[in-house]
């Protein structure tokens, strides 16, 4: 599959763009016109550029309200295209995007509107220029992929054909199958764009909200599988108007582009298996990617920091074992039940505690590795002495990094040996189980990008998002987990007047470990004797949870006594506390009662709310 994308999906110079786009691996691009017109470099610099770098210059878009015109004003946007098709022989393309026509359209006459296209493409023609017509989901008399491939049909030219692009395609819910029934060789380019499912008018959606496949909502694997069995073989382009994207790292986000089509391409390749069997022969050859299960749990998660002495003193407060300190390296371990937590100070100097690293367990780690660097992954390079266990490793988005540890059937972990075990003391009986879920906040910008990643490399499933109210605004919660629920990793935007995370900086929005427990009363009961404060929640809180649930009175005490949080659905109850926070760290420890499959989402706020008071107050 060829790919492409148009230079407005980034940020910087034209120049700058190319450059991102080849780095990422592109085949080709589109050069959006406003990119040209403000570049100092003349048409054939661009094209020059474009032929070191390796780069195909595939579409010069767009040309707009051409067709549908009175007799005069055809006349003048004949002159208009003529001077664009100078200007691409010059960059040496033959190919233009010409979107229906929104501004000027006065007459609703498909066999007019032929007419026109008709005249556009003798002139084309002696450009050597062919003319994709695409339907704008809010054209004024084409707004349908379908009306306008009528249209095409009429005009009868062979410099005549269509663009197909997903967004205005599914976003006015027309049914993408009747792609099949388009001859191949009048498609003559397909833009791809992804999007949330918004209540809105459709050229806001289209101008702000558009995503890479797989940052959405949309099964963009069933549309490319109508594309592939029309026969189309051409390049597959991003077109993606979204704020964020024009703001962000021009390189990153090429790279998060390049990794959408890459998973999409083997989705469809895929779904393709699944409906039309291993026997159906396309054109178009799509690539696939080594396959890995989802992974089947935590191997351990790791906090960083310079001064660690308040996390050890959280962990032995909630009964964890000091395991000891690795044999080469200022890192240590603590262990209760399968829950493991390293404490990493390496190159950690200024640094408050925070989440660096998560490790799940998986069925090969070296195919697991192989399928994430395909995806545009970032190895994380890792020094190992004789004798110490090799893992694999991959940067998140986040930065956090990523391991990929060997499942086994008794739940061991091979590298733990490497950790001294003279001198180990328990801090109390293993009521804790394993690492239940991890909740890591993204900056802003990298949101959809890191839900792509994690469902791309690791087989994470997206839930519905949720949004969560703080005293400083909204927190948009985005849940990523396994089907059995092994692994659940919650991602979440901060409100933007708080600090984001980063590599090598506090931040004021906390993220969290929890660990599941068999009996959270007795687990809290030893932490408060060892010491422990948990996280103080208001008396308001349990009178409210009474009027809810009309809990038992013993019970109500109990969790009032503890600051202990409470939520029940029809599958069953759910028990949760949570440590106060280290750096930008802090712990829950959770009881999951009959088939309770949630995380306590009521309580989130009074969470929030008490965090924030205690940062204000003390």
């Amino acid at each position: 599959m060829r790919t492409s994308i148009a230079t407005v999906c980034l940020s910087g110079t034209l120049e700058e763009k190319m450059h991102a786009c080849a780095n990422a691996g592109f085949d080709g691009i589109e050069i959006f016109e406003q990119d040209l017109l403000v570049s100092p470099h003349s048409p054939e610099e661009i094209r020059d550029l474009a032929a070191r770098l390796g780069l195909s210059l595939d579409l010069y878009q767009p040309f707009r309200d051409f067709e549908g015109v009175p007799e005069e004003l055809l006349a003048e946007n004949l002159y208009r295209a003529e001077a664009k098709f100078r200007l691409m022989r010059s960059l040496g393309m033959d190919l233009m995007l010409l979107c229906s026509n929104v501004g000027t359209a006065t007459i609703d006459d498909d066999e007019l509107a032929a007419a026109q296209l008709r005249r556009l493409g003798d002139l084309a023609a002696r450009y050597g220029i062919r003319i994709a017509y695409e339907a704008l989901a809010w054209g004024t008399f084409v707004n349908d992929f379908e009306h306008a491939m009528r249209i095409v049909d009429l005009a009868d030219h062979p410099n005549i054909g269509t663009c197909l692009d997903s967004f205005h395609i599914l976003s006015r819910g027309w049914n993408p199958a009747g792609i099949e029934k388009i001859p191949a060789e009048k498609i003559f380019f397909v833009q791809l764009a992804d999007a949330p499912q918004l209540s809105m008018d459709i050229l806001s959606w289209s101008r702000h909200y558009r995503v890479f496949p797989g940052e959405g909502a949309w099964e963009l694997d069933k549309f490319m599988g109508h594309l592939v069995r029309s026969g189309y073989n051409g390049p597959v382009s991003l077109e993606i108007f979204n704020d964020v994207f024009r703001q962000a790292d021009e390189e990153r986000t090429a790279v998060d582009a390049m990794r959408s089509l890459i998973w999409l391409e083997e989705r469809t390749s895929v779904h393709l298996l699944e409906t039309d069997g291993p026997d159906a022969r396309y054109p178009m050859q799509l690539a696939t990617l080594p396959q890995v299960a989802e992974p089947t749990g935590f191997n351990f998660a790791e906090v960083k920091a310079e001064n660690t002495e308040h996390v050890q003193q959280l962990l032995s407060q909630l009964g964890f074992t000091f395991r000891g300190r690795h044999r080469t390296k200022p890192v240590q371990l603590w262990t209760q039940g399968q829950a493991r937590i390293i404490i990493n100070e390496q190159q950690a100097r200024g640094l408050e505690p925070t989440i660096a690293a998560l490790a799940f367990d998986v069925e090969d780690p070296l195919v697991a590795a192989s399928r994430a660097l395909q995806l545009k992954a970032t190895a994380v390079p890792r020094q190992s002495q004789a004798n110490e266990a090799v893992l694999q490793a991959v940067k998140a988005p986040d930065s956090t990094e990523i391991f990929l540890c060997e499942a086994t059937p008794d739940g061991t972990a091979a590298w733990t040996d490497e950790f001294a075990t003279d001198g180990a003391k328990r801090s109390g009986q293993d009521l804790i189980t394993h690492i239940d879920h991890v909740n890591l906040a993204q900056p802003w910008q990298h949101f959809d990008e890191s839900v792509l990643f994690y469902e791309s490399t690791l087989s994470l499933a997206p839930r519905p998002s949720t949004e969560v109210p703080s005293p400083v605004g909204l927190v948009r919660s985005q849940v990523m987990r396994t089907e059995d629920g092994n692994v659940r990793l919650a991602l979440n935007i901060a409100p933007l007047v708080m600090e984001q995370p980063g590599p090598s900086a506090e931040s004021a929005y906390p993220q969290h470990i929890a660990f599941a427990c068999t009996d959270l009363i007795a687990l809290a009961r030893n932490a408060v004797a060892s010491g422990l404060e948990f996280l103080k929640i208001p008396a308001n809180y349990y009178a409210d949870l009474q009027a809810r649930f009309r809990l038992a009175p013993e019970l109500l005490a109990t969790l009032q006594e503890l600051n202990l949080l409470y939520d029940r659905d029809e599958t069953g109850e759910f028990l949760h506390f949570y440590t106060a926070t280290v750096g930008s760290v802090f712990f829950e420890v959770v009881e999951r009662r009959s088939s309770y499959d949630g995380y306590g989402a009521p309580n989130a706020p009074v969470r929030l709310s008490a965090q924030y008071l205690l940062s204000k107050h003390g």
